[in-house]
């Protein structure tokens, strides 16, 4: 079985497990010793790996191809391959480091912060958060998905982030319905069932963390 070395609330390791799962692959998590080293790592039965999201994200769509995660249809694949590189950079820096690396341990995020949280941060990501959230229920709403009308690791790598936020009980869900649609789509797969369980020592998820009903 592959061997998924993780952080539990990093979003790069939530995508890499989400991905996995809606390809079927069954691996085997791994917390990291370092959390200041190169991760996520996917470690394949025969010895060989691959480091780093973009790699693994190019080793499971390449070794793993069934089912696909990007569009074949050449628009919807560029606008998904946006939309992934949006939530892995713009997204990650503006809101999620903001809030869940200030709210979260370095155990879990590999924030390099050992401080107490920066309350000031924390309000500038969750006013990026609001400003954001509308946009994205509007893709969702009109599209099906954020990329087009398939699912894509688009709506996988912002999921990634939105499950770490949810985890802390960020998102208004009431204010946002249409966002709240497709992330309720996104949490009824099965390929979401393992992070809807993880639990950070010390620190309960929201109560409506793990529950379809939210």
């Amino acid at each position: 079985m592959p061997r998924l070395i993780q952080l539990l609330l990093s979003p790069a390791s939530r995508l890499v497990r989400l991905a996995a799962g809606e390809k079927r692959i069954s691996c085997s998590l791994v917390a990291a010793e370092d959390a200041n080293a190169h991760l996520p790592v996917w470690l394949e039965e025969d010895g060989s790996s691959a480091i780093g999201i973009w790699a693994i994200v190019d080793h499971l769509e390449n070794t793993y191809p069934d089912p696909p995660l990007l569009p074949e249809i050449a628009a919807e694949r560029g606008e998904a391959l946006r939309l992934l590189d949006w939530s892995m950079s713009i997204f990650h820096e503006e809101i999620t480091r903001r809030i869940v690396f200030e709210k979260a341990s370095q155990a879990q995020t590999g924030s390099h912060s050992r401080r107490s949280p920066n309350m000031e941060t924390i309000r500038a990501g969750r006013s990026a958060l609001r400003t954001t959230l509308p946009a994205l229920g509007a893709l969702a709403e009109s599209r099906g998905f954020l990329a087009g009308r398939q699912l894509s690791l688009a709506d996988l790598a912002l999921a990634a982030h939105v499950s770490a936020l949810d985890y802390y009980g960020e998102i208004p869900w009431t204010e946002f319905p249409a966002l709240t649609e497709w992330y309720y789509r996104l949490k009824s797969r099965p390929s979401f069932r393992t992070l809807l369980t993880d639990r950070v020592p010390g620190q309960p998820p929201a109560p409506h963390y793990g529950e379809l009903d939210f």
